[in-house]
């Protein structure tokens, strides 16, 4: 017999989910979906016209998918963080530029948000060339002068005699990065100052040295 009190072993267990928060099936998924891109287009429609409103509700209800995708092209929270701003200000310039009949709103911010992290990944490798070779160039013009005319003298006690007259940051800088073997950047984190600051001290220090080791 069975107990009253129990569960009819027929029925599905209760594992705490609101069916109602749920979609019933797929098709009623991408009508809510179709809604949205609707909405969307006609708040980016809007905000080409000028509307502040309607930017900044579309901000708000895409900024967070935009964001994503630009993190996972940089991998780096702050340069994601502006180049989301560069992709609303962009939109905010450019949003008569949208076609509905090309595709969704989202489709096209996100295409938008793509190519501008992608710069930034370019615009970013570019940068960084080109401080390698700045150090390259700066470490074997200036530093190579000096480390030539003390090696022709063989006379330690003149390099530390010439070190003594640098400023203590020019000395430090200088000595980090060419006795230490450390790069401009490296330096510069080690010592918490800016690269330029560092590049600069560098290149002081190293004028300053030539001119007591009498390198014209």
């Amino acid at each position: 017999m069975t107990d009253p009190g129990s569960t009819d072993s027929g029925a599905a267990p209760d594992h705490g989910i609101d069916e109602a928060a749920c979609p019933a099936d797929v098709g009623q998924a991408l009508a809510v979906r179709a809604a949205e891109a609707a909405e969307l287009a006609a708040l980016l429609t809007r905000a080409a016209d000028g509307d502040s409103g309607s930017f900044a509700e579309l901000y708000d209800r895409t900024c967070a998918r935009v964001y994503g995708m630009v993190l996972r092209v940089l991998r780096d929270p702050g340069f994601a963080e502006e180049t989301t701003q560069e992709v609303y200000l962009q939109l905010w310039r450019t949003a008569d530029d949208f076609d509905a009949t090309r595709g969704s709103a989202v489709s096209w911010l996100m295409t938008l948000a793509h190519r501008r992290a992608v710069d930034r990944v370019r615009s970013e490798q570019s940068h960084s060339n080109r401080e390698v070779v700045y150090e390259s160039r700066n470490r074997g013009s200036e530093f190579d002068e000096v480390a030539e005319e003390v090696s022709g003298r063989l006379d330690r006690q003149a390099v530390i005699e010439c070190l003594d007259t640098l400023t203590s940051v020019q000395r430090e800088s200088v000595s980090l990065a060419y006795y230490g073997g450390r790069t401009y950047r490296e330096v510069a984190a080690q010592l918490g100052v800016a690269l330029p600051t560092i590049k600069t001290r560098i290149r002081d220090g190293l004028v300053r040295l030539r001119g007591c080791l009498g390198v014209v």
